[in-house]
């Protein structure tokens, strides 16, 4: 602990100066004099336990009982033990730290530029400047995005000869890809923060940006070369909308409407999270348009062996890709504070902290995604097959009759649709914020059910297309057009809040395991592929918040009525 020097020690000082001395100078004579502090390793233990315990409970919770969930019931379900315990158990727990490291240094490193973005620009530079950094900061927090990575560990699960389109994008064309998916997202929060700042309607964009994305689904889904693609494109959708995006979209879009100020609506300030998750799948099915004209990219070639697991430099990669997508965030950031703001940092030494720690978090979580939860869901979704049909690789199988197993794994997929989002740290937050804006009238446990059942039944509806080789725009198009005569139906504040929620509930933890067991279960069953499932997961709470917001506003009516009888 610190000393302070004593009195005498000053008296001796001040009858050397011959006189009395200034406040400045005991500050800087005890500055001086101070015995320099040296803590022992159980000082910085118990210093430094309750600031990390809390962080990594936030992340134990969103990982630990989906995982448990995962591991009992194929266990004691499909009867089948976990292959590969111990990495699976380490691959989480690589997981965990590396989320709540990055979680950390997104909130140090990141978020004081963009606050100060989103709230000093709209005021000092004039809209072309606001709306070209909304777009850049859109398409760069998409290459930081940790779920991001998922794309590239799902393609090492496809074969070209099951769909040459969707192999070519997501090996030959992987970096296409991903810029296809940033430019979708910079072209959304340009759109989100043109809003704001002209005061339009979030029905009016949703409905031109869906009714041009619906129908370039449904004509794409009657061309075989191009139908599973489509899986893909909207399962992107879900992806960018992470822990990344969304604040930093969100700060910036906050501090625009607050200057301009159009909207009395206690809810204008969602919307935006939902146009960075319409953009993408538009995006991705013009780049699989462009790819398929250009046929000597799809050309039947033999299959190149790809490098599995372990067999290369894992750390040293991921921690290159880490720098790549973080640091061209932070200079393009640094440089609109200082060159557009002209604002100098005012904690340097904390950014740069949280910016060291958010490569290291993102790192380790790149890496533990592969060998915890990936392999996790890939286990359980290429197992789910035992529970109804025969395996010849597990003998025993079928486990149950034909439609009880069918039910069984259906129930599966629903309740990891809804424990994911239940566990979901941005839900539960998101649902404090909405109780609190609408004074009671929509409860967070209300929004917190209903969207959590909205997800799981919408991933249940993806399972049953992989399992019964259901074309994804059957079920998608029917769904969205639901949601579309519900939008218009609906209240503008409800319009936005059930529209942003779908865009919460995909986080870095729930995309990497529902697409990992969507693709080992398209495996098991020798689908063309396993896309779609979050796609579908992304709908359900759509249509089941605006479902919820219609009852409301329907007994509201009915009290005001019964009021007006007793008058």
């Amino acid at each position: 602990m610190e000393q302070k020097v004593r009195y005498g020690d000053y008296l001796r000082f001040a009858r050397r100066k011959m006189r009395k001395l200034s406040y400045n100078e005991v500050v800087t004579y005890d500055a001086a004099h101070r015995r320099r502090v040296r803590l022992r390793a159980v000082d910085v233990y118990r210093l430094l336990t309750p600031y990390v315990s809390v962080r990594f409970l936030d992340q134990v919770r969103a990982v630990v009982p989906l995982a448990i969930f995962l591991a009992a019931f194929q266990w004691f379900v499909l009867s089948a033990p976990i292959a590969r315990a111990g990495g699976v158990v380490g691959g989480l727990m690589l997981v965990m730290t590396g989320l709540m490291l990055f979680m950390e240094g997104v909130k140090h490193g990141l978020m004081p530029f963009s606050e100060s973005i989103g709230y000093n620009m709209p005021q000092r530079s004039p809209a072309f400047v606001v709306l070209t950094v909304a777009f850049v900061l859109g398409a760069m927090a998409t290459f930081a995005e940790p779920a991001i990575g998922a794309l590239k560990v799902a393609g090492a699960f496809l074969a070209r000869v099951d769909s040459p389109l969707l192999y070519v994008l997501l090996h030959e064309k992987s970096a296409y890809l991903v810029l296809a998916v940033a430019l979708g997202v910079g072209l959304a929060v340009l759109l989100g923060i043109l809003r704001f700042l002209r005061g339009w309607s979030l029905k009016t964009l949703i409905v031109l940006t869906l009714v041009p994305s619906l129908s370039l689904t449904a004509w794409l889904a009657f061309q075989p070369e191009f139908a599973p693609v489509l899986g893909l494109a909207w399962d992107c959708g879900a992806i960018t909308t992470g822990p990344v995006t969304v604040p930093l979209v969100l700060a910036i879009g906050i501090g625009v409407s607050a200057a301009t100020s159009q909207e009395d609506n206690p809810l204008s300030g969602f919307g935006i999270v939902t146009l960075a998750s319409l953009f993408p799948p538009l995006a991705v099915m013009l780049l699989a348009v462009g790819v398929a004209w250009d046929g000597t990219q799809v050309a039947m070639v033999p299959l190149t062996p790809t490098v599995p697991p372990g067999h290369e430099d894992v750390f040293v990669n991921r921690n290159l890709a880490a720098l790549r997508a973080i640091l061209p965030l932070t200079l393009f950031l640094w440089l609109i504070q200082r060159g557009i703001l002209k604002e100098k940092l005012s904690q340097p030494k904390i950014i740069a902290y949280g910016i060291v720690i958010a490569v290291l978090g993102m790192t380790l979580f790149d890496t533990g995604l592969a060998f915890g939860l990936v392999e996790l869901g890939k286990q359980a979704g290429g197992l789910l097959p035992t529970a109804f049909a025969g395996v010849a690789a597990l003998p025993g199988s079928p486990l149950y009759p034909y439609e009880a197993g069918i039910g069984l794994v259906l129930l599966f997929a629903s309740l990891v649709g809804f424990g994911a989002t239940i566990a979901e740290p941005a839900l539960n937050a998101m649902g404090i914020t909405v109780e609190n804006l609408t004074d009671g009238a929509f409860r967070r446990q209300t929004l917190i059910h209903a969207v959590a059942a909205g997800v799981g039944l919408g991933t249940a509806l993806g399972v049953a297309k992989i399992l019964f080789d259901v074309p994804l725009a059957a079920l998608l198009l029917p769904g969205y057009l639901l949601a579309l005569a519900m939008t218009i139906l609906s209240r503008e504040e409800y319009v936005n809040l059930a529209w942003d929620s779908a865009g919460v509930t995909t986080g870095p933890v729930t995309v990497p395991l529902v697409l990992a067991m969507g693709l080992g279960l398209g495996q098991a069953v020798h689908a063309r592929d396993g896309f779609g499932i979050l796609a579908m997961a992304s709908v359900g709470p759509i249509v089941s918040v605006l479902g919820v917001g219609l009852w409301i506003g329907f007994r509201r009516k009915l009290k005001l009525r019964n009021k007006g009888k007793d008058a």
